[in-house]
């Protein structure tokens, strides 16, 4: 099979109804590592009840209609694929608990040509069930990178948005060092996405890898930590936007290194792994509340 634009682009996503608790929120903020500290009154505000703060990256996560794009009518070969960005804009300040509608579609495919992959961007947008509030945008990138030349046929190709800026070539103007646990991705699993590449050692080693690696949306979800801790005193509502390119895999136990510059409003990011000092972030914009 091949990718028919015509049938992607006019897919019917079904409304996710999604409710969760407080305790839904302090496990997703505990598989990031919040709370390593216990004395650490910041971090404290995401995993213990008392006062408590969703970790606004969790939006990311909400409302998703699951793993779509497995379906046969898709046309797409879904061993294939790759997280290639993440893109939020939060409207509103996440609650600890509620119950969230979640609305997705195809925003665009793009064919970068034979042998050379295809994109998809969908966009989500998710209300708050009650009051209908708009509280998140969402937009991801998928690359296909099976799918390349599928408009050679006179399929139609999208232009794609631009592209995330390069950080600066300078040294950053702040550094943010968070660790993660052997054990992390087994904690992160927990809030949603089961993929086994993540759990089990022998799908890892299928999949090229030497043991099961992070979640990039766990490590997106860092990101998000570090510029909380270092820019926004852990103040969630002053984080009103978060974009990021993936560029490699993190593996539970790594420290993760912030590097960070502010630009006014907005704080370019990429993020690191100290112990191969392999960059597993890339071309990231986070954007605060003036």
């Amino acid at each position: 099979m091949t990718i028919d634009y015509h049938h992607l682009k006019q897919r019917q996503f079904p409304e996710v109804r999604q409710s969760y608790t407080e305790k839904d929120c302090m496990l997703y903020a505990l598989g990031l590592g919040l709370g390593a500290d216990p004395t650490d009154r910041g971090q404290l505000q995401f995993v213990y009840e008392e006062g408590l703060k969703a970790m606004p990256s969790m939006a990311a996560i909400l409302g998703y209609p699951g793993f779509w794009i497995k379906d046969p009518d898709t046309g797409a070969d879904w061993k294939q694929l790759l997280h290639g960005e993440q893109r939020l804009r939060l409207h509103a300040t996440l609650p600890p608990s509620g119950t969230v509608i979640g609305r997705m579609s195809v925003k665009s495919i793009t064919d970068k040509g034979a042998g050379k992959g295809a994109i998809i961007v969908t966009e989500r947008r998710l209300t708050d069930a009650v009051s209908g509030a708009l509280l998140a945008e969402i937009e991801m990138l998928t690359f296909c990178r099976g799918d390349g030349g599928y408009s050679a046929g006179g399929q139609p190709s999208d232009s794609l948005d631009s592209a995330l800026p390069s950080p600066p070539d300078t040294a950053p103007d702040a550094v943010c060092d968070l660790p993660t646990r052997p054990e992390s991705a087994l904690i992160y699993r927990l809030s949603g996405d089961a993929n086994p590449l993540h759990a089990d050692p022998d799908v890892a080693a299928t999949a090229g890898f030497e043991r099961p690696i992070l979640h990039g949306l766990a490590t997106y979800g860092i990101a998000a930590h570090a510029i909380l801790k270092t820019w926004c005193g852990y103040q969630p509502e002053q984080l009103t936007a978060l974009d990021v390119r993936f560029s490699a895999p993190v593996y539970p136990g790594e420290t993760i290194r912030t590097e960070m510059w502010r630009q006014g409003d907005r704080i370019a990011f990429r993020a690191r792994v100290l112990e191969r000092d392999r960059i597993v972030l890339n071309n990231g914009m986070a954007r605060l509340r003036t």
